[in-house]
Parts: structure tokens; sequence; C-alpha cells
């Protein structure tokens, strides 16, 4: 599968987006195509043997436009400006010929109050010159996107616009033009030059508010983009040279002053320093970093300055990702959009049969003057039926959530992955480098009767420095840290299954389980106890013999993450089931479980079987979200309705997750939960004012009030309404900017 990103321009509306994604379907080799009003983009994935070329020339062939985004990340805030100032300048000339055509209006439509306007301002003909003027030139574009969507047989929210508008002009100008004619075949002598003038202007008002809006809502990729740096300092043959970032080659040196943006990913090999790491993880205490620890591009050198090597350049570093993955979920679909892509289809041609319906019924069955109550209904019905509503309900918001996660260090793949979290009821959590750090502490030291702690460490680290074991490593470790002197060790063997021998300073050192204290007639009964309490806690007790003496007792355990309890509570409080998976016996699991607050655990699972452990839940009827970070977690996250990974972990995890974690910290599990909750009432909320909108005042425009009340919407007050409901929708996702995590 390859994956090709277009830029479309030209879509306004529902029914846009649908024609655009049918004709690139239509393709042959085109597996799947998404385009999207809000960000007017369409991402396309074929099987390979599709050109671009035949790409651009079915969205081309429908009037639109389209180039291929050829790095898949584009700031399209110049695009979006540049749109809002020609809507802002035609605007700015129409509203100026409106006013001036609603005041020379007035002697013809209340005929006792015009006697102040001069009486050229209220000649029919130069009312006709200034309306040609707004219709063919602010109005102009309605009317161009018409004749490119009509010649290919279809009609979108454009034609509506312009037929309506069209349909005022031609009546007035004809009435202009052959008064006596007109007249004495029964038509009323009413001129409609302020409604079609009003309606062009009240439109172009409400695209101009909505482009606006809309570049509010999609400032992310903006954000991102202006984190990177712009010049790095490259040490070559010795000196230091200030090189363009694109320059930057993997294995070089860089040196990073205080104040300064780290230029690529890498990791430090000279100096130290606190790190500002906030904007990619939403954490807002800086990172301690020294030698051979990692530093992300685009993250902030606070105190130090320090020496690097780039691991990472280019499209390959941890912002380009980040940046790429926001690009592609704020351009994916949601599949609540398919119910309005479904009802786009069929709108335009719903409503020019209702349009043309009821013009017929008052034109032949409705009290006079009948010609107006006609002409009145249809423009009134097509104005006010523009379906931008329903284009704009679902991506806007879909844009705003992705931007929300990208601030607060949640990366999610695409709109479908933002709507699955919400019926989350379920987390299964992998336990070792998501609830635990991943790396085993010295927990305890338990000297016997004449050792002390020190002592004990420095035997037990002088013997398992020859070992590579995790555990091992991790008692080493704790000495270094203590400053403790190791001793070389001597005829070193390792005993499989049961521990460590070494002669220390020409005393024999055991380092193990009991059996081997047992087999070499160590009596370690008086630490039994002991054992058996820090193995119940999930700690993995090693006993510690000297000279066929007990020593006393290490234990190591993988600690558990800060925070992990309260986010677990938060989790549960929220009504969601939180379970463990882990490989570790059951005891362990049980202890790790019971100090995390959690209620349920899977123990004793092998790697191969984790994602058969989630299926099993989803045949309860569960919707699970797995979280984890290791490459054995990969099938298990592909497996569940939901795949979370731990950012810190493998880039195989974060692959095939739905979403990524970039910190690694799971407090983010539950704010990902509430701003999915918070995204989709967003998009209900917008597409139930969308389409109660149509539903109710399409009826109205239709006439529907009239035999009762006597009400007949005005087509200026439709085209207020249609430009309002456009505006209104995109203004309440902008709320969303406001959502805070749980943390802040």
């Amino acid at each position: 599968m390859e994956k090709v990103n277009l830029s479309v321009s030209g879509m306004s509306c529902a029914s846009c987006v649908n024609r655009v994604e049918k004709s690139i379907k239509k393709v042959d080799g085109v597996e799947e195509a998404q385009a999207n009003l809000a960000s007017h983009s369409a991402q396309v994935r074929t099987d390979g043997s599709v050109s671009t070329e035949q790409l651009i020339q079915a969205v081309e062939k429908l009037g639109f436009g389209a180039e291929i985004q050829e790095d898949e990340v584009k700031d399209q805030s110049e695009e979006q400006e540049s749109e809002a100032q020609s809507l802002k300048k035609s605007v700015f000339w129409s509203a100026i010929v409106t006013t001036i055509v609603l005041i020379g209006s007035i002697p013809h439509m209340m005929p006792g109050w015009g006697a102040w306007v001069p009486g050229f301002l209220a000649s029919p003909f130069v009312l006709l010159a200034l309306t040609t003027y707004v219709q063919l030139g602010p109005g102009r574009r309605f009317y161009t996107q018409s004749y490119k969507v009509l010649k290919h047989g279809s009609a979108d929210m454009n034609v509506l616009v312009a037929m309506g508008t069209t349909s005022a002009w031609v009546y007035s100008g004809a009435l202009t033009l052959f008064p006596g004619y007109l007249t004495g075949l029964g038509f009323p002598n009413e001129l409609y030059y302020d409604v079609t003038t009003v309606i062009t202007t009240l439109i172009l008002v409400g695209r101009y508010l909505e482009a606006k809006a809309k570049g509010q809502t999609s400032t992310a990729i903006k954000k991102l983009m202006n984190l990177q740096a712009k010049t790095a300092r490259v040490v070559r043959d010795g000196e230091q040279q200030e090189v363009p970032l694109e320059e930057v080659q993997i294995g070089d040196e860089l040196v990073v002053r205080p104040g300064e943006r780290i230029p690529v990913d890498g990791s430090v090999i000279k100096g130290s320093s606190s790190v500002d790491e906030s904007m990619l993880t939403g954490e807002s205490l800086p990172v301690e970093k020294q030698v051979d620890d990692p530093v992300i591009g685009a993250t902030i050198n606070k105190a130090g300055s320090f020496t690097m090597t780039a691991s990472k350049v280019g499209k390959d570093t941890v912002l380009s990702q980040i940046i790429r993955m926001v690009n592609e979920a704020q351009g994916s679909k949601a599949p609540i959009q398919r119910i309005v892509d479904i009802i786009a289809a069929y709108f335009v041609p719903a409503v020019v049969l209702i349009a043309t319906a009821s013009a017929s019924v008052w034109f032949f069955f409705g009290p006079e003057p009948a010609t107006i109550m006609a002409l009145t209904t249809f423009i009134a019905v097509l104005i006010i039926a523009c379906p931008c509503a329903l284009g704009l309900a679902t991506p806007t918001a879909i844009m705003v959530g992705t931007e929300k996660g990208a601030e607060n260090g949640i990366l999610i793949k695409d709109a479908t992955s933002l709507e699955r979290v919400k019926k989350v009821d379920t987390i299964v959590f992998d336990k070792t480098g998501t609830i635990t750090e991943g790396k085993p502490v010295v927990t305890d030291l338990i000297p016997a009767a004449g050792m002390s702690e020190e002592e004990l460490l420095q035997v037990t680290a002088s013997v398992e420095n020859s070992s590579e074991h995790p555990l091992g490593e991790a008692i080493v470790a704790e000495a270094n840290a203590r400053g403790a002197s190791l001793s070389e060790a001597e005829q070193f063997q390792s005993i499989t299954g049961h521990g460590l021998e070494a002669v220390l300073d020409g005393r024999r050192v055991l380092v193990g389980n009991e059996k081997l204290m047992q087999t070499n007639g160590i009596d370690v009964s008086d630490l039994l106890p002991n054992a058996s309490s820090l193995a119940e806690a999930g700690r993995t007790p090693m006993f510690v013999g000297v000279d066929g003496e007990a020593a006393g007792l290490v234990a190591v355990a993988d600690t558990l993450k800060k925070d992990v309890k309260q986010s677990v509570e938060q989790l549960q409080d929220m009504g969601v089931r939180v379970l463990m998976l882990t490989g570790d016996h059951k005891q362990t699991a049980a202890a790790i479980a019971k100090e995390a607050g959690i209620d349920d655990f899977i123990a004793e699972v092998l790697p191969e079987h984790k994602a058969d452990e989630i299926r099993r839940l989803q045949e309860e009827g569960r919707n699970v979200a797995m979280v984890g970070d290791g490459i054995n977690d990969a099938p298990a996250l592909a497996q569940a309705d939901v795949g979370i990974a731990i950012g810190t972990g493998t880039d195989v995890a974060m692959e095939t997750a739905n979403i990524t974690l970039i910190k690694g910290d799971i407090a983010k599990v539950a704010t990902t939960l509430r701003l999915s909750k918070t995204t989709i009432r967003m998009i209900h909320q917008n597409l139930g004012w969308a389409f109660g909108y149509n539903v109710v005042l399409i009826p109205v425009a239709a006439g529907a009030l009239f035999p009762f009340f006597g009400i007949l919407l005005n087509p200026m007050l439709a085209g207020l309404a249609m430009a309002l409901s456009s505006v209104s929708v995109v203004l309440n996702t902008l709320r969303l900017r406001k959502f805070k995590s749980a943390e802040a």
C-alpha cells in the first residue's frame, strides 16, 4: 500500500467532499480515499500502480484544484489567510454597493417613506447595474464554482446560492427592462434587487467569518513546525560551525548552549544540563540530562552547555514524526462522518426538488400574488439549505481534538481512533515498562549479624559485576551510586537456576536463591521470614553467603512509576475496568497490582499469548484498550479496540498503536479518554445543530407556517440564517480549545 496526500482547493460543502472521494475511488488501483473540508486535503491509499497525475486529474475534472503534498506535511495558514483576505475584500465592496441598493430600494418597498432618496438612485436601471456588479463581481465565485460542478453533472452549495440569487436578479431585471409586457401577463411589479444583494453579501460575510474561524482550528501544524531550530552548531575539524538544520548529518557532534533549542534527536556525549521538554511531552518540569542520556530535537536547553551526537535527522526526528501524525490525523475521517457523506450525496438534488415543488404549489394553489409567493419560497429554500454546516461539523472538531492531544503529549493516529476511545470500558496495562519503570532497583538490604549494609552491598555487587543479569546490574548500579569500592571477583561461575559463586579477597561468596544456600550447607532460617514478606510484596530476594555463613538478603524490584495509583483511581472513577497483564508469577503480580490499586490482573502470560487475552475480553463484550511499550506488546496493541503505546518504548509498539503517549506517563490515559468523550460530544452537538437547522428551517422556508400564522420567510433572513449556521458550528468547535488535561 502506498499513501498519497493531496491538497484540494475549491471544496465548499459536504457534497463537494463526497464527490471528490467518489471520483478518486473510481481510479483503478485506489484502495481508499478520504477528503476533508476543514483541511482542504485528501488522503489516498493505493496499491502502488496509480500515478499522481491520475489522482490529480480525477479531482480536477470535477472543477477543483489539486496538487501533491510531497513532504506529507503542509502549513496551510498562509493559504487560509490568503482566502480570508480575498473574502474580506469581496465583503467590503459588496457591503458598500448593497447599502446603496438598499437605500435606492426604499421608495419601491415603502413608497411613503422614500421621498428623501435621490431619484437617480431609486431608478430601476441604476439598481439593476449595481446589483449586476454584486452578482458578477464579489458574487462571481458562486457562478464559477457552479459552472465547474454542473458541467460534470453534479451540484453543490454554490449551485443553490447561484440559483436563488439569480432567480431574484433575473426576475427584477426582466421587470425593469420589460415592465409593460410582464405586468400585462399578470406578473406583479415587485423588484428584488435588495434581496439579491443582501443575500450575496450575507453569504460572503459568513464565508469570511468561517474562513477566519477555520484558521483558528488548524494551528497545530504551524505551532509544531515553529518549534524546529533553524540552525545547528556543528563541530567539524575541531571547530564549531553554524550550519542550516538541513545540513546536519547522523553522527555529527553538535554543541548546544543554554537557552537554545536542541537541533535534532541524539544523545549527550559531554557536559550536562536540564532540558525543557514541555512542548512535546506536556511535562512542565525540566529533565536533567547527563552523558549518554537521550535528547529530543526542538526541546529547549535550560541551564548548562553540552555536546551531543546526532542520531536522527530530518523526517526521522521525533518532532517530524509528531508533525506527520498530527497532519494525518487532522485529515482523516471519523466513522460518524459516513452518515453525513450519505446524506450529502442526495442533499443538493433533494433541496432543488423541494424548492421547485414548494414554488409550484404556491404558484398554482397559493393566494395572490401567487408569483411572488412562489418566487419567495423558491429562493428561501435554496438559500437556507446550504450543507456547509454539515461538512464542517466533524472535521473541525477532529482537527481541534488532535491538536489538543498533541499539546498534552498524546499523539492520535486518526479520527477513527479518537472515536473508538470514547467506547472503551476496559483498559489493560502491560506491567513492565508501563506500570513499572522497566528497570529493577535495589529496594532492601537486610544484613545478618556481624555484617553492615555497606559491606553486604559491596560484597554482592562485586560478585554481580561479572554477571550480565538485569537484577545484578541493578545491584552494581546501587553500589556505584553509594560510592562503594568493588573488588575483583575470581573463580566466578554462574549456576543455572540457582545463582552465582565467586572468590573475593580469599573469601568464598554465594549469591542466589534458598536452594543454592541449602546445597552449600548455609543456614538461612533466620532470613526466611524476611524473604517471604519481600516476595509477597513483589520483590525478588537474593540470599548472600560468605565462607559458609549467611551474610544477609538483598531485594531487587521493578518499582512503580510515579502517580500510577492516582491514574488508576481516575480511570476507575470514570467507570472503566482496569486490569494488569504480566508474565510474572501470581504472587508477584498480586503484589504489584495491589500497590498500583488494580483489582484484576492476568499473570503468567507468555508474550505470544497477550493478544489471546485481549481477544478473550472482547469476546465477553468489552471494548478494550491495551497500554504497552515493548515489541512483544505489538500483537496485543493491534488486537485491542484501541492500542495505546508508551512513547518511551519501541518504534514497533508506536507504529502498531492507535495512540502514542509521548512521555510514557500513564496519567495521560485518563486525559485521552476525557479528550475523546469531549471531542465526540462536540461532533454530536455540531451535527445536531446542522441537521436540526435544516430539518426545522427548510419547511419554514417552503411556507409551512403561512397557512396557520401568515408567516413567510424573507429570503434575506434565510441568507442570514444560512451564514450563521456554518459560523456557529465552527465557533462551537473552538470551545474545545479550552480543554485541559486532568494533570494541568
